[in-house]
């Protein structure tokens, strides 16, 4: 593999009834892999996505109750004509004490998709299947709706597309059970897609309240973008947009859609985009709008390009309702996608993997300075989970080479109490509280070596949680800086001394000169 996945496993692997073949794609909490059934009942799947989540590893939905989520979910699947979520078949947990970094693993066995919406993107700005694809992505949201559940993290990544063309919803590890009006999750999630209303919402202890409104916000974001090439509000950064979408929302400014936006869906958009929750269109009525809009109810065409290079045998038909099948409550849950190209018969892949291209996030961080390619998107991503604007990729990039100078496998057992490890020098009872993308501290506390998987993104939440608790005037300094510092001492002692603390402003300096440096427009 070309970068660092969160749970390697050998090609191979056997696991229940499914054997490890090629990745498919990483996140930060979880790697998913090309799993082929080695044995099972005739008529069963034979190919599928195995979504390995790590030891110890929690999701808003408690996996614990995954079981009785999904058989609620079996009764909907049935009712479904043409089900356009993500179907999960069964949930494993991995026995192997032999393999501490496996054992006790939990896997999700997924219908497999050949690739994603963010990947077709990529490939393709303003596909010709774009408004099939939109009715499509709208038909799941209102399944998933009616069902009383709210998505939560609406995005490209979060579509995947099938072998034949037809758009899933994926990814639900931020998706909620409406109680009544509203529903609870985690506080993170991708600002561009995010309504003003939640920008700066207030935390409870149950997390953040959010609203099927949500949803067809990130639907309106997103056919802007599918349509257009461009988003809707404003600005050349996430940040720049999420400026916007506040003084769109305070009535300070007006929504300016592309004119290129086609007048069948300019409305649409409109609609999707009230500057409040009360005034967005439901989700049946825009079901109904969107599939007039877009004239077909056919599946479009996967370019060939997303599709698998070699097979060697036509894919199975995926399980009618009848067998034990389930509309998945966890989606994959990764933005990073790689080909399952055929094996030359010697145990290598002959297709070209897809890995994180040297120009990710080039509008925030620059790819001319030395920011180590594999980290690109981890870095990035961590900036963009956060809503405070002093958390960028290049503050990330510029703490971690101050830090590690990019070293994944640092170890320094004599820093502190306990040692700092890993790229970002995390003391592992430290990390235990940031690790987790729910912001529920893990039960254990991680032990060495610590992944770069693991340690950036929890960078970008530590620093989220620790922006508000600078002081907001009684401070002299970059507060980019000034966050660095905090990361490296503590709030307390940079508020207390008013700025950087004399025992580390070399420190500071340091991430100040990386920070202009990896800055675009910064250093030339």
């Amino acid at each position: 593999m070309s970068e660092p996945y969160a749970v390697p496993v050998p090609k191979g692997y056997r696991v229940g009834a499914w054997e490890v073949r090629e990745p498919i794609a990483t996140g930060a909490f979880g790697s998913v892999y090309v799993g082929r059934r080695a044995d099972g009942p005739e008529g069963s799947p034979r190919t599928a996505a195995l979504k390995f989540l790590p030891t110890g590893t929690g999701t808003p939905r408690q996996l614990a109750h995954l079981r009785e989520l999904v058989e609620r979910e079996l009764e909907l699947h049935r009712r479904l004509r043409r089900p356009r979520l993500i179907r999960m078949y069964d949930t494993l947990t991995v026995d192997d004490p032999a393999r501490p970094g496996l054992d006790g693993a939990t896997v999700l066995v997924l219908e497999k998709a050949e690739g994603s919406l963010s990947a077709l993107l990529a490939a393709s700005p303003r596909p010709a299947a774009g408004p099939a694809l939109l009715a499509q992505i709208c038909e799941g949201l209102a399944q998933l709706h009616r069902a009383g559940w709210v998505h939560g993290d609406l995005k490209p990544a979060n579509v995947l597309l099938m072998k034949d063309g037809s758009a899933r919803l994926a990814d639900f590890n931020m998706a909620a059970e409406l109680e009544g009006t509203h529903a609870y999750t985690p506080a993170f999630s991708t600002p561009d897609y995010t309504p003003p209303e939640l920008l700066w919402s207030e935390i409870g202890e149950r997390g953040r309240r959010i609203r099927p409104s949500a949803d067809v916000w990130a639907f309106g974001v997103l056919a802007h973008l599918l349509l257009t090439d461009s988003f809707p509000l404003p600005g050349g950064t996430p940040t720049a947009r999420r400026d916007a979408a506040a003084a769109y929302a305070r009535g300070t400014d007006e929504l300016r859609l592309s004119p290129e936006l086609p007048d069948a869906w300019r409305e649409i958009v409109r609609d999707c985009l009230a500057r409040t929750h009360a005034d967005r269109v439901s989700t049946d009525v825009l079901l109904r709008r969107v599939e007039a809009a877009a004239g077909t109810a056919r599946s479009p065409r996967l370019p060939r390009a997303l599709l698998p290079r070699r097979r060697s045998r036509r894919t199975t038909v995926l399980a009618t309702a009848t067998a034990t099948v389930a509309v998945a409550v966890l989606g994959y849950g990764i933005s990073t996608w790689a080909d399952s190209g055929g094996s030359d018969g010697k145990g290598s892949t002959t297709g070209t993997t897809k890995v994180t291209p040297a120009t990710y996030g080039a509008s925030e961080l620059r790819t001319d300075k030395g920011v180590p390619v594999a980290y690109r998107r981890l870095i990035v991503d961590a900036a963009h989970d956060c809503v405070q604007p002093e958390v960028t990729p290049a503050l990330i990039a510029a703490l971690l080479k101050a830090e590690s100078d990019f070293d994944p496998d640092l170890s320094d057992p004599t820093a502190g109490k306990e040692g700092e490890y890993g790229i970002a020098r995390w003391s592992p009872s430290i990390l235990r509280w940031y690790i987790r993308a729910d912001g529920v501290p893990a039960k254990e506390t991680p032990e060495p070596p610590l992944t770069a998987a693991e340690s950036i993104p929890a960078v970008g939440r530590y620093l989220c949680f620790m922006e508000p608790r600078l002081d907001p005037t009684g401070l002299s300094g970059d507060r980019r800086v000034l966050l660095a510092a905090a990361y490296r001492t503590s709030s307390t002692s940079v508020n207390d001394a008013g700025g950087v603390p004399p025992k580390y402003r070399d420190y500071a300096a340091r991430v100040a000169h990386y920070l202009k440096e990896y800055t675009p427009g910064g250093e030339k």
